[in-house]
């Protein structure tokens, strides 16, 4: 059948295709009962079962028709009247208590109509209000046991009537506020007609006295305008001829009187005169050049006259202050957090180290070595409990042989660590334990941290360093140890100072050389206690 040229025919015969062959013996008819056996089964247990009886109520299978005999048969044999003792005998209902309580709360005026506490509290509640006996219900773990239909139809019913009155009450309340609203309204109607219409009566009622009264005024005021206005015109003339006759009678006494003294006046007041002209002209040559708003720039023009150098120095010390409050207000808090750093490198090092000049344009950063990209640089700043201030690459100087060790430097508000190049902590240094440091004066990074006799940092004599931002370093160290101590650090500059390597102190001196040198400072050793530094 499956090599059939029908298609229908193939599709219902598809163990004849070769390829699906099996060797296997085909299930016998046990095994298929077994099988459909199990899937009804498991189909059951996935299934909330009920229990259902259908009663035939006559033979002649016509409508509203019961045969009291058959019917009585069928309960008996069906065993109906064991299973209804058997239920009055327990609780016919059961529920949990959250949904009882939302589908009864409303005929109780305590769970009416929000109940805040537990659901089985507020049950309770509705069970004491209504008055249902103790046989009757019973409360459980999580739900609430009714035992006979009455009880529940006797809920049902108290739900019904109070739904009932909930909605009459919601109408009520609708069509009160309805009604309000509507004679609010005729009310504001009423009121605006009653106004209009009595502005209309008194508007027309007056309107004939006003208009009389107003042409009689008007031509009463115009009657005393026009006399006062040639009254007024009168006294005009009369104070002009008197004004101008004054006039000339004055000029022809004063011509008398200074006659003779005007030529020896008329110098002086010609020199007043071209000296407003000329200050007059300076301020507006001074308004058309003004020099830059830069603070830095400190050019301004210089007087043509010798007299107004006073009043020009004057003007440019004014003029250079204004400049440099506008500069300061229109400083960010960060810029001026950077320039705040600068100024205090420029009090310690300013005029005092040669590398000082060169570091000024360069600005402050924190860190140097990279620590967001590296996440053990990372662990070891937060292994040195503080907010991180600066992170710097430096060698620390050998006492033997003078040669530099890569380390990393990180220094926090509390602490001062060294770690190797992988990010481990050799040592850490409180800021507490901080005595001085020593820098040359000359062009060069290197730099002496000297610690109190009684540290505990585990370092066995001072730190000799050098690094690249040295000024930095130090600027960023001092400020640290002023914060935390509120103490200054003992800055030192000087081209000769004592280390101490454990118990032995060497003596360091810095000597300017005529040769420069590119690859930085030569340590040489001159015996066991002293060291030459050429820089």
């Amino acid at each position: 059948m499956w090599n059939a040229k029908h298609q229908l025919l193939k599709t219902l015969f598809p163990e004849g295709d070769p390829k699906n062959s099996s060797l296997k013996r085909p299930p016998t008819v046990g095994f298929q009962f077994k099988s459909s056996v199990s899937t009804l089964m498991k189909n059951l247990y996935a299934k909330n079962p009920n229990y259902i009886r259908c009663l035939k109520p006559n033979g002649t299978k016509k409508p509203s028709l019961f045969d009291d005999s058959l019917v009585k048969t069928q309960i008996l044999y069906l065993g109906l009247l064991e299973n209804v003792k058997v239920r009055r005998a327990g609780f016919a209902y059961r529920q949990l208590y959250k949904p009882f309580l939302d589908r009864y709360k409303m005929i109780c005026k305590m769970t009416w109509p929000r109940w805040e506490g537990e659901a089985r509290d507020g049950v309770s509640k509705i069970i004491a209000e209504i008055g249902i006996p103790s046989e009757e219900a019973a409360l459980g773990h999580t739900k609430i046991f009714i035992r006979t239909p009455s009880t529940l139809f006797d809920l049902e019913e108290r739900r019904r009537h109070r739904l009932d009155e909930l909605a009459t009450i919601i109408q009520k309340i609708y069509r009160g506020w309805q009604c309000r609203i509507q004679y609010l309204n005729m009310r504001k109607s009423q009121i605006l007609i009653s106004a209009v219409y009595r502005g209309f009566a008194q508007k027309k009622k007056y309107q004939k006295i006003k208009f009389s009264a107003l042409l009689l005024q008007a031509y009463v005021r115009g009657w005393k305008a026009r006399v006062i206005l040639r009254r007024m015109k009168l006294d005009k003339r009369k104070e002009a001829a008197t004004t101008t006759i004054c006039a000339y009678w004055r000029g022809y006494k004063v011509r008398r009187e200074f006659r003779k003294q005007f030529k020896s006046s008329a110098s002086r007041t010609i020199a007043n005169f071209i000296y407003l002209r000329i200050l007059q002209i300076y301020f507006l040559g001074m308004k058309n050049n003004l020099p830059s708003m830069s603070p830095a720039n400190k050019s301004w023009a210089q007087a043509k006259y010798k007299f107004l150098a006073p009043a020009n120095q004057e003007v440019m010390r004014v003029f250079q202050q204004w400049k440099c409050k506008k500069y300061r207000d229109s400083l960010t808090p960060q810029r001026k957090a950077l320039l705040q750093d600068k100024l205090c490198a420029s009090e310690l090092f300013n005029g005092k180290k040669k590398s000082y000049p060169t570091s000024v344009p360069k600005p402050f950063q924190t860190d140097y070595v990279g620590i967001q990209k590296n996440p053990k640089f990372q662990k070891a700043v937060g292994a040195l409990n503080g907010k991180l201030v600066i992170a710097e690459g430096v060698q620390k100087i050998s006492k033997t042989d003078g040669k530099g060790t890569s380390m990393l430097l990180f220094l926090t508000n509390t602490s001062l660590g060294l770690a190797d190049a992988k990010g481990q902590i050799k040592a850490m240094i409180k800021l507490e334990e901080i005595a001085s440091v020593a820098v040359s004066k000359y062009n060069d990074g290197t730099f002496l941290i000297q610690l109190i006799p009684t540290a505990t940092s585990g370092i066995k004599g001072d730190l000799l360093l050098t690094s690249v931002h040295s000024i930095e370093v130090v600027t960023k160290l001092y400020q640290s140890v002023l914060e935390t101590t509120k103490k200054k650090l003992n800055i030192q500059i000087t081209d000769e100072f004592s280390v101490k390597f454990k118990k032995d102190p060497i003596t360091v001196k810095f000597i300017e050389s005529t040769v420069p040198n590119g690859k930085g400072p030569v340590y040489k050793k001159k015996g066991s206690q002293r060291v030459e530094v050429l820089v």
